[in-house]
């Protein structure tokens, strides 16, 4: 599903005009976005939950020259999908 598909969805079932389902799509994303930026954790019942993990500095090789180098530590964004979610995907 696309940007567009999921907003003509969303104006579809709340029955808001596009523009409008348009910009509460992107204020929610923005939402999670600002929140995650912020160190916090945006937690969605029966869908699931977004957070920062933490990855540890750790030591890479270069393909193309064989080098090791130095991976530095990160954090990155992730989606654990909440038990109601998973039992709809997996029935």
């Amino acid at each position: 599903m696309t940007r567009a598909e999921l907003v003509a969805t969303v104006a579809e079932k709340s029955g808001l005009d596009r523009k409008k389902a348009d910009r509460a799509v992107v204020a929610t994303f923005e939402a999670i976005k600002r929140a995650l930026v912020e160190g916090d954790k945006v937690q969605i019942i029966g869908f699931g939950t977004f957070e920062n993990r933490a990855r540890s500095a750790r030591k890479g090789r270069n393909p193309r020259t064989g080098e090791e180098i130095n991976i530095p530590a990160s954090k990155l964004p992730s989606f654990k999908a909440g038990k109601a979610f998973k039992e709809l995907v997996n029935p």
